[in-house]
């Protein structure tokens, strides 16, 4: 497992440093408007497509009793898809907006495929995933950003729309683009629902959204998807809803530039090609979205009420000819899913628990499952700069960065501390880029005590056009 482990890293590090070499040499076409097309002469009326990979090299240590395709495992590798996905979006008219969006996720060489699919063969475990879709909405402009008669820019705007959506309330972050991360991806714990009531962090409903001046707002009344996991202990509460609307929204304040409406995916990283800085809050709740039972057998229902504050920057410095810029992100989430309610997951995790372990377990399951979130309280904070560059007029820049997450939960005795420290290497901004992760989680006892730490170290390959 070592030499397997040395062999992968020596492989990262060729990677990395091939890619820098040729970025140098050749550099990258200009990206422009992407790949658009054009229905008029003044580009107003367009289908827009969005085409991304991401792809992940991984080496880390297993939570205590993991097996692997049925062998005891206490470190695993891996190269896997994280996401492999297509959008498109069409503007025909001023007021009229359609968008799909589908694709895959977390496929490894165990997990991630077709429904059914499992042992050997054409269907074996991990193969030929389910395509599905993400976004599926359409859009009308009340009050657009542009006015189609004069052709000025509107001080205020309002923007309804339905369908399988991502117009989520609650934080910055729950609205996150998978394609301009600061660190290598999105903690988890900011899409609190994550395929239990949603879909891959969307549900069907009705949205609004807009500016007031600087006020950016979205405003969504949902139906949660059915769940009705059954409790199996006292007073822990768990996914059941009772099928009531959930009613989320959010709202940040724009101190300096403004950012697009136009899509929901709100920017990780502008690598300083913006001047931002934004305060935000924002909630959501579903009236008994979750159950328990007491000691005495009784079942209660329980709301889910979740808030969040956050903070966004992305400010550049410096001499102009470097374009270095420092961007930092900071939120508070309070959860109340009921009782105890507590998540372990793990990103395509690739493990399962071993029937003839007999040392300590730990509560979050095997493989690399993590405590994700529950009732309590989560602090995050990421922070990275983009560097000058290493040779002068070349794309390549380099963006060392580093998170820290602390998590209070009740299902928890004692808090824990998660932390996670890499790089992206810019190839040609966000559209090409390698990043490089390794994050370190502590590991609770059955009885909520912190009794280990294990880490883990992922490299991602993106591109997108």
């Amino acid at each position: 497992m070592k030499n397997i482990r040395k062999g992968l890293l020596l492989l990262v590090v060729g990677v990395w440093s091939g890619a820098w070499m040729e970025a140098n040499a050749q550099g990258s076409d200009i990206y422009g408007p992407g790949l658009k097309v054009n229905i008029d002469s003044t580009g107003q009326k367009y289908v827009r497509f969005l085409i991304w990979n991401q792809i992940w090299a991984r080496t880390g240590a297993n939570n205590p009793g993991t097996m692997e395709n049925d062998v005891p495992a206490d470190n695993t590798w891996d190269i896997g898809a994280r996401r492999l996905r297509f959008l498109a979006y069409a503007q025909i008219s001023p007021r009229y907006l359609i968008l799909t969006h589908f694709g895959i996720n977390n496929q490894s060489f165990v997990s991630g495929g077709a429904s059914g699919s499992t042992g050997t063969g054409g269907y074996g475990q991990g193969k030929k995933p389910g395509m599905f879709f993400h976004d599926v909405w359409n859009e009308y402009a009340l009050i657009p950003d542009l006015n189609p008669l004069s052709g000025t820019q509107n001080k205020y705007t309002l923007y309804i729309g339905g369908g399988l959506h991502y117009w989520w309330g609650l934080s910055r972050m729950t609205s996150a683009s998978t394609l301009n991360f600061l660190a290598i991806d999105a903690p988890i714990f900011n899409w609190p629902l994550i395929e239990n009531s949603d879909q891959f962090a969307r549900q069907f409903g009705i949205y609004a959204k807009g500016k007031l001046s600087k006020l950016w707002y979205q405003f969504n009344v949902n139906k949660p998807f059915a769940t009705n996991a059954v409790p199996s202990a006292a007073d822990v509460a768990v996914d059941h809803n009772t099928g009531k609307a959930s009613y989320g929204g959010y709202v940040d304040w724009e101190f300096l530039e403004g950012e697009s409406q136009l899509l929901p995916f709100r920017v990780g990283s502008y690598l300083g090609s913006k001047k931002v800085f934004n305060l935000g809050a924002g909630y959501y709740i579903n009236s008994e979205g979750t159950q328990s039972v007491d000691a005495g057998g009784v079942t209660r229902q329980h709301d889910i009420k979740l808030f969040a504050v956050d903070a966004f920057a992305d400010i550049p410095f410096g001499d102009p000819s470097n374009k270095m810029a420092v961007t930092a992100y900071s939120v508070f989430y309070d959860y109340d899913f009921g009782p105890n309610y507590l998540r372990n997951i793990g990103i395509m995790n690739t493990g399962v628990a071993d029937p003839n372990f007999t040392g300590q377990r730990a509560m979050e399951g095997p493989g690399n499952a993590r405590a994700m979130m529950g009732t309590g309280q989560i602090w995050y904070t990421q922070a990275g700069l983009v560097l000058p560059r290493f040779v002068p007029h070349s794309k390549t820049r380099l963006q060392p960065f580093a998170a820290y997450t602390y998590k209070k939960f009740e299902a928890h005795e004692q808090s824990g501390n998660f932390w996670d420290i890499g790089a992206n290497l810019l190839l040609d901004g966000q559209n090409a880029k390698i990043t490089a992760q390794y994050s370190s989680r502590p590991l609770f006892d059955q009885a909520g005590y912190r009794f280990d730490r294990k880490g883990e170290f992922v490299i991602q390959l993106q591109v997108y056009l």
